[in-house]
């Protein structure tokens, strides 16, 4: 099998790109933003120069929005490729990612919650255990500790986030 020209920057711009991501949340420009990033990038023949234009290449050309009150957290670490896994690619990446689109992720958490808890439903085996015989109290301090996740998260998306709380 032919092995492909992939250049780092290709991978990385690929990596942000939101077909690429496993998560059910909007991270195209302009709905939210990211706060941080750690890209792993794996080839025997990647030269840290070719890191570093990339990265420089992406702030240019502002391919990620990132929070506007702190610098753009674009991490790096390089991995040699497997010896024993081919694979068509040169280069290829791995991307962890924290983005404020999250907030989407929980607030849909916390409406299925609200209409299963609003019916009381799937609360029988709970009932059973001592620690719920009296009432459902930790339920609803685990709700509002995911709403404080979700402000928080939309929080991060504003210039004043660091007077936040």
């Amino acid at each position: 099998s032919a092995v492909r020209k992939t250049t780092v920057l290709d991978v990385m711009r690929r990596l942000t790109q939101p077909n690429n991501i496993m998560v059910s949340a909007d991270t195209r420009s302009g709905s939210g933003c990211y706060i941080s990033i750690l890209n792993i990038i794996q080839g025997n023949d990647v030269d840290p120069t070719q890191i570093h234009k990339a990265l420089q290449r992406m702030r240019e050309r502002q391919l990620v929005d990132f929070i506007p009150w702190g610098p753009a957290s674009i991490q790096v670490a390089l991995a040699r490729k497997s010896p024993y896994l081919k694979t068509p690619h040169k280069v290829s990446g791995f991307m962890l990612a924290n983005h404020t689109s999250m907030a989407e992720l929980f607030d849909r958490l916390l409406g299925q919650f609200d209409r299963i808890r609003k019916r009381n439903a799937f609360l029988d085996n709970y009932r059973k255990e001592p620690m719920f015989r009296e009432n459902l109290d930790e339920f609803d301090s685990a709700r509002g500790i995911v709403q404080d996740l979700v402000d928080e998260y939309r929080a991060c998306e504003r210039p004043d986030y660091v007077d936040f709380g």
